[in-house]
């Protein structure tokens, strides 16, 4: 057998790798060049760290109450002002990101769990499972995702990881959905044909071939679909379904304002500002790496 027979059998993968690496550094350069997209992930990444780590953004303690300091507007020592017990609202918000950031993180990562499957289940088998799947997303649309939410956080009880659980239910339709369009388009490229011809099971094409070139979209979906989760986890929090308090959550913190509107604005208001601003740079983000990757 001659060198150049062997050779016919070996995919050539070095071109494909190649131009995966020059996609990627030419979708870097271009996100480099974008200065919103940058002070946007900027700020995501300061509420990422006050998540993970407040102590190295606050030293003070956030249940520390101070009667005599009580609804105090926002100031070079509280810069975001007191609420009505005295507490630093800064150290609040900085220590609500832990609890607002798990759930909304929890939220989409089950979203995308059980959204992606779905979706690629559907999509890749098609038949009657697509049709007994998609009609079951169908009804799941049909329901708003606030009102689902609530619905189910109602059912399993209050706290943290049952409002996560209940909106990543909320959020599950539209990323069954995405998954589902993508292998569709993916399943019908030349090369997924091609390796099911070449004999591969549908283990290993769903796995090699459709998931990691479906995957992009569902990813950008879940970005966006975490300022999402912010927003229905705070308003459930609002609502009083969140952690129970003086817990520091952002949703709580807000509702802690509604009764000094008038006279302290900044209680709310300032919590509210921020995550509208997280939600606001999220999206963002979640635009610019869909237009920079098409």
């Amino acid at each position: 057998m001659s060198i150049t027979s062997i050779g016919a059998g070996i995919p050539d993968t070095v071109p494909i790798r190649s131009s995966r690496r020059r996609r990627w550094g030419e979708a870097l350069r271009a996100l480099r060049r974008r200065p919103g997209f940058l002070l946007a992930l900027g700020f995501i990444l300061f509420v990422l760290l006050a998540a993970a780590a407040p102590r190295l953004l606050s030293d003070l303690d956030p249940y520390a109450t101070a009667p005599l300091s009580r609804l105090r507007p926002p100031s070079l020592t509280n810069w975001f002002g007191t609420d009505e017990l005295g507490r630093d609202l800064y150290t609040r918000v900085i220590y609500g990101a832990g609890l607002s950031v798990q759930a909304a993180l929890l939220a989409v990562g089950l979203a995308l769990a059980g959204g992606a499957a779905l979706g690629l289940i559907a999509g890749f088998f098609g038949g009657h499972t697509d049709a007994a799947i998609m009609r079951l997303i169908d009804v799941l649309l049909a329901l708003p995702s606030l009102l689902l939410s609530l619905a189910i956080v109602t059912a399993i009880g209050f706290g943290t990881i049952p409002v996560a659980i209940a909106v990543g239910f909320g959020i599950l339709p539209g990323f069954a959905r995405t998954m589902r369009a993508e292998v569709l388009r993916v399943k019908t490229l030349p090369y997924v044909e091609a390796a099911r011809l070449g004999g591969a099971g549908w283990a290993r094409v769903l796995r090699s071939h459709i998931l990691p070139n479906a995957a992009g979209a569902v990813l950008v979906l879940a970005t966006l679909d975490i300022g999402v989760a912010i927003l229905v986890a705070s308003g459930l929090s609002f609502l009083g379904y969140g952690a129970a308090p003086p817990a520091a959550e952002w949703g709580t913190l807000i509702a802690n304002g509604r009764n000094f509107l008038i006279t302290a604005p900044w209680v709310s208001l300032v919590p509210g500002f921020f995550v509208a601003l997280t939600v606001f740079a999220l999206n963002h983000i979640s635009r610019t790496l869909e237009e920079t990757w098409r």
